[in-house]
């Protein structure tokens, strides 16, 4: 007798979770399947699921592909239950290619291909539909948001959408998600679009989901004029849509601790916050080439002036940028500098100067300090004038990041507001106001509002 494992977590249970088990009982005579516990999915960084473990069990039981279920609780688990059932086959989806191949030692194992098409009649929970999302843009950052995405219940990665149709095929075939020449068949295709192009491009995109009736996740900088933000956040709370801008730094739990702390008082009124973000970057990267939307601010402004809004609010009473560049004109390293009515500010990045990047809030009582990278927060300091009181914090920061803001994204779609305050409406727009003051004071020429 040939036997099978599998392992998941079964939430939402749908289509594509029916068609692995089928598959998987093909491959021998008697299947097992491990169903994984609620902790053990938070232990590993799944978020948001929504069934109940006995719900799950009973979803895989009904569906009569199991002669077994057991319960996964922990890390290294399947080496012991291939070694216990005398395991002949482990069979696992495709989109986990290459992460159990360490297996191989104990038995075959098997990566099954992955469903492409969750179709919108699968079996869900009514309250919380999975939400079917189409990418738009193939890049780097498109790259980890589908591994990222796949460990949020209640989201499904159905396809990819480039007007560079080759560009869309290879990323497709890699992701084993559909690629879409048509847009109109994206759209048709999804609920929610993740827009992952180039800068300059967001605005048309984002307007042209929203007018699909599509929830809208976009990559920072959203737009870069402010009444092409204020336009869009209109335009989805008319057509009662999500607008979400995705800076990861604002959803990951350390960060939220951090201004937690920072705004509780303990360290007294604050007066000062310095954010520094820089990376080298290569000569011919677009960043460094792009002569309208490259260079170093438009890159990771994002990043250094959040914190900033965060604690002091909306409203400065000046701003100058002073600004390092490159042969070509692009910066290469820019600091902004705030007055604020209560305190001042320094945002610092640079894509071709590498400097110390922390994030310091300083106040009457103490002050707060998170070492690079503080836009991954998972570790920061709190200290006072006694050099021997020192508190230490640290949180949990999983993979890229993207899965928190994936998560929240999610909430606000299934009709939470409690992730709203974390990067608002009205300091995703002021952000692009500071996109547009930088951008003129560059000089650089832009098309429409811009120009």
């Amino acid at each position: 007798m040939t036997k099978v494992i599998t392992y998941g977590t079964f939430d939402l249970f749908h289509e594509g979770h029916y068609r692995l088990l089928q598959r998987a009982k093909a491959l021998g005579d008697y299947l097992i399947v491990g169903v994984t516990t609620e902790a053990y999915d938070k232990a590993r960084g799944k978020l948001n699921v929504v069934d109940s473990l006995v719900t799950r069990i009973e979803n895989v039981k009904k569906t009569g592909f199991a002669d077994e279920i057991i319960i996964e609780e922990s890390q290294g688990q399947k080496v012991n239950d291939i070694r216990k059932f005398h395991i002949d086959i482990f069979a696992i989806g495709s989109d986990w290619i290459g992460v159990f191949d360490y297996l191989k030692d104990y038995c075959k194992v098997v990566y099954l291909e992955r469903t492409k098409n969750i179709s919108s009649t699968m079996l869900r929970e009514k309250n919380s539909p999975i939400q079917r999302i189409g990418i738009i843009g193939t890049g780097r950052i498109a790259e980890r948001f589908i591994p990222e995405a796949r460990l949020v219940s209640g989201v499904s990665t159905q396809g990819v959408y480039n007007p560079h149709t080759r560009s869309a095929e290879r990323f497709a075939e890699k992701w084993e998600i559909n690629a879409y020449p048509d847009k109109k068949d994206f759209y048709a295709a999804v609920d929610a679009v993740y827009i992952a192009s180039p800068h300059e491009t967001h605005y048309e995109y984002i307007r042209d989901a929203l007018e699909h009736g599509k929830h809208v996740l976009c990559e920072k900088p959203m737009v870069l004029v402010q009444k092409q933000a204020d336009e869009l956040f209109a335009y989805a709370k008319e057509k009662g849509l999500i607008l979400f801008e995705g800076i990861k730094t604002a959803y990951c739990p350390g960060f939220h601790k951090l201004l937690g702390i920072a705004c509780s008082g303990t360290i007294g009124s604050i007066r000062n916050v310095e954010a520094c973000f820089t990376k080298l970057e290569k000569q011919e990267s677009r960043e460094l080439t792009d002569s309208v939307y490259g260079g170093s601010f438009t890159e990771l402004g994002s990043y250094v002036v959040l914190p900033i809004l965060k604690i002091f609010g909306r409203e400065y009473d000046e701003l100058r940028f002073d600004v390092i560049r490159g042969k070509n004109g692009l910066d290469i390293f820019t600091k902004a500098s705030f007055l604020f009515p209560s305190g001042i500010a320094t945002a610092t990045c640079g894509l071709g100067v590498k400097s110390e990047g922390r994030l310091l809030a300083a106040g009457t009582k103490g002050y707060i300090v998170a070492e690079a990278p503080w836009w991954k927060t998972s570790y920061f300091e709190v200290h006072y004038e006694d050099a021997d009181v020192v508190e230490k914090y640290s949180e949990i920061f999983l993979g890229d990041g993207l899965r928190y803001e994936i998560s929240d994204f999610l909430s606000m779609i299934n009709g939470s507001s409690s992730s709203e305050f974390k990067l608002t409406r009205g300091e995703s727009a002021a952000m692009a106001g500071i996109m547009e003051r930088f951008i003129r004071e560059e000089g650089r020429k832009k098309r429409g509002d811009l120009a």
